[in-house]
């Protein structure tokens, strides 16, 4: 949410904008997640532009009313979504928001969603129609807890079980992953498929399969996502294509357009998901 990277304790107040935001006390136990829970304390309402993010996002509601989502043909207003690395452009709107927020890297996605990444890539849908049941069973457990650490703690241990049955990704393809992290996307497909001992054609299809991307758009994204933090935070375009690796400002321009749709001053100046 857009205030939730305020304070660094396990219960945090924003008392400017409003959300009382709190994390887990002990962190959480599958690597890869982070999650916290948010509640609209002086309704001031949400209003989020989404952004492609190296990372797959959850979001739980535990209120009555339902986030509505726009720019997405056809989408039923939700009580829970998921949205894949790479959605396209959309904005969620909300009133009287609580809920939790999670944010999970490719390796804990491809354990726990019990859906190929490949199926996220571009869309925001709904949790329940991944989950099924045990989704409206977990909203409910969580929306009965009394507290937020309660609720973390359940969700917490929703996410190992599901861990513990799903599938493990391919060490090859985790370590070009973490690669392209390490590097914030400044590589070459050809160099992470010879530090797998794989061809650039295994290398993408494997990679594909259980990333949801493929290794050359994976490192685009996380390139971007370098670019747009920056931004946000006031660099200048020239200054940020520089540092990002960009050839140069046309090109970073180019790749802001394409993943957000807008220019980088115009990202820079709207609300977007902290974090």
């Amino acid at each position: 949410m857009r205030s939730h990277e305020v304070g660094s304790g396990p219960m945090d107040r924003d008392t400017e904008n409003g959300w009382e935001v709190a994390r887990p006390l002990a962190g959480t136990s599958l690597d890869g997640v982070r999650m916290a829970g948010f509640r609209d304390r002086i309704s001031v309402g949400l209003d989020m532009h989404v952004l492609p993010r190296p990372a797959v996002i959850i979001v739980i509601g535990l209120g009555n009313d339902p986030f509505t989502l726009e720019g997405i043909p056809g989408q039923q207003p939700l009580r829970s979504l998921v949205g894949g690395m790479s959605p396209g452009p959309a904005r969620i709107r909300g009133e009287r928001v609580e809920c939790i927020e999670m944010r999970l890297s490719p390796r804990a996605a491809y354990a726990v969603l019990g859906a190929s990444p490949r199926e996220l890539d571009r869309s925001i849908t709904g949790l329940e129609d991944l989950w099924g049941r045990h989704e409206r069973h977990l909203r409910e457990q969580l929306t009965d807890s009394t507290t937020w650490q309660q609720r973390l703690g359940l969700m917490d241990d929703f996410l190992m079980k599901r861990a513990e049955r799903g599938p493990t990704m391919t060490p090859e393809v985790a370590a070009a992953w973490d690669h392209i992290v390490a590097r914030r996307g400044r590589v070459r497909v050809g160099d992470l498929a010879a530090s797998c001992g794989w061809s650039r054609k295994r290398l993408w299809a494997r990679f594909s399969a259980q990333v949801g991307l493929t290794p050359k758009r994976a490192a685009m994204l996380v390139r971007f996502d370098h670019a747009a933090r920056a931004l946000s935070a006031g660099g200048n375009a020239a200054d940020v294509a520089l540092a990002c690796g960009y050839v140069d400002q046309p090109h970073l321009h180019r790749d802001v357009v394409a993943f957000a749709g807008c220019t980088p001053s115009a990202l820079a100046a709207r609300p977007t998901s902290a974090g």
